[in-house]
């Protein structure tokens, strides 16, 4: 017996309702004519992509970051006007970033 039918037998009178299901909400980035620069580096001996060239905001820096971070579940962090993601993923983010709508050019191996 499922939860609703459960639920129906207890309280017989009750009208479901329909809930319209919000659609998720698409960040909003500036998007830029220039490409930005994904490369791949070692710091230190440690794996690292580097993304450069985002003109933006300091907020935007902050929540394209913070997504990339996210979808990769990997550390990072932006400074500089650079995006700093650890490991090497830079066929994925760049991948990631033209769905996002960003204009994305691969630089070096």
């Amino acid at each position: 017996m499922d939860l609703r039918d459960q639920l129906k037998h207890l309280f017989p009178e009750h009208q479901e309702s329909e809930q319209p299901q919000k659609p998720k909400s698409k960040v909003d980035f500036w998007l830029q004519d220039a490409p930005l620069v994904c490369k791949f580096e070692k710091r230190n001996g440690k794996p690292t992509t580097i993304i450069e060239g985002y003109t933006g905001a300091d907020s935007d820096f902050k929540t394209l970051t913070s997504i990339l971070k996210k979808e990769f579940s990997v550390g990072g962090s932006f400074k500089k006007d650079v995006i700093i993601i650890q490991g090497n993923y830079r066929d994925r983010i760049m991948e990631s970033l033209k769905n996002l709508g960003f204009n994305v050019k691969r630089v070096g191996g």
